[in-house]
């Protein structure tokens, strides 16, 4: 369903209702809009999301032949 701004806030109870019933709800402000999902719908678009732990001890991406040395040149100056 489509909504105008000015409706949107002013039934948003049902604005999201509606995302959690039927599902997503398009917010329409001066030509720009906006999507409202329920949570549900959001993990099916990304997928599974791994903690930080797991992403860090996971296959990819790589570290491997990036550069992490500490640049040793001299700063600017600055006045202060």
């Amino acid at each position: 369903m489509e909504w105008k701004l000015a409706d949107a806030k002013n039934r948003f109870s049902e604005l999201v209702n509606l995302a959690l019933s039927e599902g997503p709800q398009r917010v329409l402000r001066r030509g720009d809009a906006v999507i409202v999902l329920a949570q549900r719908d959001y993990e099916k678009l990304v997928g599974p999301r791994l903690s930080f732990k797991e992403f860090l001890l996971g296959k990819a991406p790589s570290l491997q032949g990036l550069d992490l040395r500490r640049d040793r040149s001299s700063m600017r100056d600055a006045n202060l």
